[in-house]
């Protein structure tokens, strides 16, 4: 694994996992939103941005998190493994929920500086509806992928546990020889 891409709805953990799995696999760590979002929550034009993630998937080796689906094809051409993240809705929007209070008085880690955490009715809808908007397309990709990319599909917080644990477990294992 050298270009993972981590994916889910918001909430799901893809943050947090990528910033294990790169440090497992002693990898760069990118998190879109800090590249995607101006302070204030300003987008970018879609052009610059489109160059700002074909510079990032150009590199080497590295994990990427976030979703942006129109730059999700991209990303999946250009990485070996896929990590998805596929947990239930109430998980997902209890942890938005829970980082909300955890930041509200600042910038969240993996977000870009000057984009003070928020949690307003559109992001709540966007993680409601996941499952039955976003969630389709990107099991149609996967199984598009699947032939050519490592996929792993988690659908609970133990089958992400566990999915740690074994790169853990190999990462002992490696040093250990």
């Amino acid at each position: 694994m050298r270009r993972v891409l981590v994916i889910g709805s918001g909430g799901s953990g893809k943050s947090t996992v990528a910033a294990q799995l790169g440090e497992l696999l002693e990898l760069e760590v990118n998190h879109l939103d800090k590249f995607y979002w101006r302070a204030g929550w300003v987008e970018p034009a879609q052009d610059e941005w489109i160059k700002t993630v074909s510079e990032l998937i150009d590199r080497d080796a590295w994990v990427i998190d976030g979703n942006y689906s129109r730059t999700l094809e991209l990303r999946l051409r250009k990485c070996d493994t896929i990590v998805f993240l596929d947990l239930p809705r109430v998980v997902c929007l209890w942890r938005i929920v829970k980082r909300y209070f955890l930041y509200r008085d600042g910038t969240r880690p993996d977000m870009a500086e000057g984009c003070r955490e928020n949690l307003n009715f559109q992001f709540v809808s966007w993680v409601w509806n996941y499952p039955r908007r976003s969630r389709p397309k990107v099991i149609k990709l996967l199984r598009e992928h699947a032939g050519e990319k490592r996929i792993f599909w988690l659908r609970s917080r133990n089958e992400v546990k566990k999915f740690l644990a074994s790169h853990q477990n190999a990462k002992k294992e490696q040093e250990n020889d």
